[in-house]
């Protein structure tokens, strides 16, 4: 890291703290404490408001932040900001490489209430392999659905919700969900959901939902039980597939919603991922026996269900004679 980057995302640290000493500085950067030292007094010389506490256990006292003039956001405007931040993964552009720096600023001028709607936005929106072309670059237009700015503002405060889902227009379905991810995926926003009536797991198309609320419902599982039971069907998965490099450049092309890859080799040379299949579902059977034609040679099965297994062959062996 070069010294003008590191003396500013110091600066960056220590503004957002009252106290601070020099050990904390060198187990925070992995510097030595003449560096430390240095990269303060540094800081100090640029106008930085600090006082020393001297004696054992003392350290630098700052001055109420005044270093950095106040910002001062709309909830809306700081949650479009930090959503725009977090949409792009990839670290080649200009500019995103101090991703550290700039999550700190943001949550720095928040408000204790703003900083955890933050987090759990964090936690709750996801932003991976939504690009077909380029999966590390976000490309949506303008028009997000209707429902997805109330379905976010919900979801920070409690994931407890009652939404309206019109699979068919005209026909509307009342569902009581625990909320679990939003995500883009292939240019369509979609939710993970936990259905307590039907006891599954599902995808909601966000532009399919209406008029969500916060539940008035007593929630049937608790939050870690909900949790506990989503691991325990990836772990009854009865399809488990092993990729190879080529296999995960296209998984990242194009996967159905829901998929986590897992790596397992050095590199990201390898990795698996598994899904619960329902075998009864034959045009789901046939959209991934497609699809795994389409990851390449290098796909290994685990686990994979006859009835896929059948599928797969026959669309071989129509492929040999064509």
């Amino acid at each position: 890291m070069k010294k003008t980057e590191r003396v500013n995302l110091i600066m960056r640290y220590i503004n957002n703290r009252a106290h601070f000493t020099i050990a904390e500085i060198q187990r925070e950067f992995k510097i030595s404490r003449a560096t430390a030292i240095r990269d303060i007094n540094e800081i100090q010389a640029m106008g930085f408001p600090l006082t020393t506490e001297l004696g054992r256990g003392g350290g630098y006292n700052v001055l109420q932040n005044q270093y950095l003039p106040a910002a001062r956001f709309t909830p809306e405007e700081l949650k479009a900001i930090f959503i725009s931040f977090i949409a792009s993964k990839n670290s080649q552009l200009p500019y995103l490489q101090n991703r550290r720096s700039i999550t700190e600023k943001l949550i720095g001028i928040a408000s204790q209430t703003q900083q955890d709607e933050l987090i759990e936005l964090n936690n709750i929106l996801l932003f991976e392999n939504t690009n077909p072309a380029n999966p590390n670059l976000l490309e949506l237009d303008d028009a997000a659905p209707a429902e997805l700015n109330q379905l976010i503002s919900l979801a920070v405060r409690d994931k407890h919700l009652r939404v309206t889902y019109e699979q068919s227009l005209g026909w509307p379905q009342l569902l009581d969900v625990f909320l679990l991810h939003i995500f883009n995926s292939n240019a369509r926003w979609l939710v993970e959901v936990y259905d307590f009536d039907a006891d599954e797991f599902r995808y909601l198309p966000v532009e399919m939902l209406r008029d969500s609320a916060i539940s008035e419902l007593e929630m049937k599982l608790s939050e870690q039980e909900i949790l506990n039971k989503k691991r325990l069907v990836a772990r009854e998965a009865n399809l488990v597939v092993k990729l190879d490099t080529t296999g995960i450049q296209r998984f990242k092309r194009m996967h159905p919603p829901g998929i986590r890859l897992s790596f397992t080799g050095m590199f990201q040379s390898s990795g698996i991922f598994n899904v619960q299949l329902d075998v009864t579902d034959v045009e789901a059977l046939a959209y991934y026996a497609d699809w795994l034609l389409f990851l390449g040679k290098g796909v290994e099965f685990g686990r994979i269900p006859d009835e896929l297994r059948m599928i797969l062959e026959e669309r071989l062996a129509n492929l040999k004679f064509s």
